[in-house]
């Protein structure tokens, strides 16, 4: 009866937590079927119209790693609810109002939402049993693509056939019913980051974001190659730099730029980066290419809501893979099944460039293309839950997101480009040509091809030979007792072994190495031996923590995740003396 009830527990967190991801996702996409009509519906200039769409890419890119931070540090569903609350606030504003100005203010509160992904990637890191972890985060993660493909058939049939402000009303009615389900199903993380918010780091941040995405957005509108563009391109350069060299300096900066640095997690940026250019090529494409007549030779003449019918298998498929990714990251490990993922999306862009002449074959493209993005997606949180410490998880898959954000945005300005540059023009009206479609997935296949290189890359767990456990548990709980390797018979899976390590390299003896699980208990402890060295079994597959502590040192902590195979892990810890934390401490 309690495992039945655990259960339970464990599955409504998992919904209302994929259920808020989707809904704060459904603002990246509310708008595209009524987009064109925006200049007519404000009365405005069509330049003027795309801030209405600026706005919320620019806030959400603000807010993710913001919020992420907020997060670790005061309460992951604390945040997760604020994020909500103020996305409720921004429809409510757009719901009441066809005025420009207040319309752009009410988009950009909607775009501030976006934070609430990571926030609830870190929750479940944070509260489930390591068995549902793995499909948990993907459909978490792939919430993003699942909202937006989701959000395009439904907005087009209330844009259709109602007002379109009724479309901010659903989407305020959204956020309150995710509000609700989160006080009621989940609960607060217990697990907290140390420090204070970095408020100078997150206005630098924001500054150098806003800088950097505003003229990638309306570059095509203001020429590439004009002063406003350089000169912002240039000014986003010096923010973000003097900004990385200010974080560098903070005892609890906002961004562990260190952590960022490294192979895994910088490489799974860079990944983000080209898996966003993927997802928001294949949504700019397709709506357009079925709505054209069919006079044009090559149009599809389908209605705005058949059109969002034919790309909402998309954000379903994305939806349906997740348990698929658990069981093949178990068996394979994130690394294999992110790589998979690409390879998917480059078969279904591929495909797309000779598949574009009927409704059915739309729903083809977005199927296989959907399959592999939400592979790839998936296998994001993994990767870089795997490489960060507990306390930083919040920050970290919030600089994740953000990077894909990045993604959607470049892939959103380089396409419109291509479009406007190929497009015939019969009088005042621009129709896109089918030479612009195929080029724009030329160019989604290209950006999956260099993120495949990205994920080549990625470290893999290296194989070691002859794995033992150096120290029971009873045997860490005696510190005076011999701290040489003690041989022992291992565990269902062969787990994690390294070195411990002081910062110059040298071995530390006797260091105390605690395996946690996901749910915060100890599943083993070693003990190093005159080397440094330590080696602990696991139960099983999945996210885990290795802790580790010795007088004189400071704790160290890192996360680490196990594929499940017989075959150890490598996982190094660098501990740092409390002398040196002292004397940090006085330079901060």
């Amino acid at each position: 009866m309690p495992q039945t009830m655990a259960h339970r527990r464990t599955g409504g967190i998992v919904l209302v937590l994929a259920f808020a991801g989707i809904a704060v996702a459904v603002m990246q996409t509310l708008l595209v079927p009524v987009i064109k009509d925006l200049p007519t519906l404000l009365n405005t200039a069509p330049t003027n119209a795309t801030w209405v769409m600026t706005a919320t890419l620019l806030a959400g890119a603000v807010a993710t790693p913001i919020m992420g931070r907020l997060g670790d540090l005061y309460g992951k569903r604390r945040m997760l609810i604020t994020s909500l609350a103020v996305m409720v606030g921004g429809s409510l504003v757009c719901g009441f109002t066809s005025e420009l100005l207040v319309m752009i203010v009410g988009r950009a509160l909607q775009g501030f939402a976006m934070g609430a992904i990571p926030l609830g990637i870190g929750l479940m890191r944070d509260e489930l049993p390591r068995e549902k972890l793995g499909s948990a985060l993907a459909l978490m993660s792939s919430s993003i693509g699942v909202g937006g493909g989701l959000a395009l058939p439904l907005a087009s049939l209330v844009a259709q056939h109602a007002d379109w402000h009724a479309l901010f009303f659903g989407a305020a009615g959204l956020g309150v019913l995710a509000i609700l389900l989160t006080l009621a199903v989940v609960p607060e993380s217990g697990v907290r980051a140390e420090g204070r918010f970095d408020a100078v780091g997150a206005l630098g941040l924001s500054l150098g974001l806003v800088l950097f995405l505003l003229p990638i957005t309306k570059g095509s509108d203001w020429g590439w190659s004009s002063a406003t563009t350089l000169g912002l391109f240039a000014a986003a350069l010096v923010v973000l730099v003097l900004w990385g060299l200010m974080e560098l300096r903070m005892k609890a900066p906002l961004v562990d730029l260190r952590t960022t640095a490294r192979r895994e997690v910088l490489l799974t940026n860079l990944a983000s980066i080209t898996v966003g250019v993927a997802f928001y090529a294949i949504s700019l494409v397709l709506p357009q290419l079925l709505q054209l007549p069919t006079a044009t030779g090559y149009g599809l003449g389908q209605s705005m809501v058949v059109a969002g019918l034919c790309v909402a298998p998309l954000g379903l498929t994305m939806m349906f893979t997740a348990p698929v990714y658990a069981r093949l990251s178990a068996r394979y490990g994130p690394k294999l099944t992110l790589m998979l993922g690409m390879l998917i999306i480059a078969v279904g862009y591929g495909a797309g460039l000779g598949l574009m002449s009927a409704a059915w074959q739309t729903i083809v493209i977005s199927v296989v293309v959907g399959a592999g993005i939400g592979l790839a997606y998936s296998s994001l949180p993994a990767l870089i839950n795997g490489a960060v410490d507990p306390s930083e998880t919040g920050a970290a898959n919030g600089l994740n997101t953000l990077m894909r954000s990045i993604g959607t945005s470049v892939s959103s300005a380089v396409i419109g480009m291509v479009l406007a540059n190929t497009a015939h023009h019969a009088g005042p009206v621009a129709v896109p040509t089918m030479q612009g479609f195929r080029i724009s997935f030329l160019i989604a296949t290209g950006a999956v091809a260099l993120g495949l290189l990205f994920a080549v890359f990625l470290p893999r767990s290296r194989t070691v030979s002859a794995p033992q456990l150096l120290a029971s548990s009873e045997e860490a709980a005696a510190p005076e007792r011999d701290t040489r390797a003690v041989p022992m018979t291992p565990g269902p899976r062969a787990g994690f072994r390294g070195r411990v390590l002081d910062p110059a390299g040298a071995p530390v003896t006797g260091a105390r190495v605690a395996l946690i699980d996901p749910r915060g208990r100890r599943a083993g402890t070693a003990l190093t031996d005159h080397d440094g060295r330590y080696s602990v079994a696991v139960p099983d597959g999945g996210a885990y923590v290795l802790a580790a502590m010795v007088a004189g040192h400071s704790p160290r902590a890192s996360s680490a995740v196990h594929p499940g195979e017989d075959r150890p892990v490598e996982v190094d810890l660098v501990l740092t003396t409390a002398a040196a934390e002292r004397r940090t401490a006085v330079q901060s």
